[in-house]
């Protein structure tokens, strides 16, 4: 069984600095039809202007993702020091009892197009926590890449919850599978270009959600990247 949600059905964000989709609800845009697919809340995909940024702002028990998928982004939090994250890299944020951050499009002529992601945890009260990672870009190519894992396997981000988060950057004609654990369910993503899943073509911004269809199968139609959420 799947579900299709296409790019242009999803909630907007527009003004003068950011540029946002959301593939769930989110902020002023509520559809009780798309609040969340399991555990994963949030995708907003986002295009902030040269010079913009989020300003400094609470979050509390999630675990955020970001990964940028072009320009770079600024962050600062209440944790420590603050990190810029490149094109490619992944960061993992445990917002637990609660911390103050921010994120800022530190170039004056590039704007910076992320996926920021929002997953469930595990329970209340974990303690704050902040990762980066640059992974590989050969690691993706033609196949899946594991970013996000709850046990930081083959070198992942470390997220608490019982979810895999997955890439793959794939050429015209690329294939890729993947198989589901028994009550699993599956939601992919296109960041960029076009591919089929399971037979079903989707294009840059559009979304799947399959349950009970054990393997998917992922072949690249136009070369860009996909990502894949293995939810309990």
């Amino acid at each position: 069984m799947f579900t299709i949600r296409k790019s242009e059905d999803r909630g907007v964000t527009r003004i003068d600095w950011l540029d946002s989709r959301h593939t769930f609800s989110f902020g002023d845009y509520f559809d009780p039809k798309n609040h969340q697919y399991r555990a994963l809340r949030v995708i907003n995909d986002d295009r902030i202007a040269p010079r913009g940024g989020f300003g400094t702002h609470p979050h509390r028990d999630m675990e955020i993702l970001t990964y940028v998928l072009s320009g770079a982004l600024e962050h600062q939090d209440s944790m420590g020091p603050g990190e810029t994250i490149h094109t490619g890299e992944w960061q993992a944020m445990t917002a637990g009892t609660g911390l103050l951050h921010s994120e800022f499009n530190p170039s004056p002529t590039e704007a910076v197009h992320l996926l920021q992601i929002w997953i469930m945890p595990d329970r209340r009260g974990h303690t704050p926590g902040y990762a980066q990672k640059a992974f590989p870009p050969e690691g993706r190519r033609g196949r899946w890449q594991l970013a996000a894992s709850p046990d930081g396997a083959e070198g992942s981000l470390t997220i608490r919850q019982d979810a895999r988060v997955l890439v793959a950057r794939l050429a015209e004609g690329d294939a890729v599978s993947y198989t589901l654990g028994k009550g699993r369910g599956a939601f992919l993503h296109v960041a960029t270009g076009a591919v089929t899943v399971n037979g079903q073509r989707l294009s840059t911004g559009d979304a799947i959600a399959l349950d009970d269809e054990p393997t998917i199968e992922v072949r690249g139609l136009e070369e860009g990247e996909t990502l894949l959420f293995d939810l309990k």
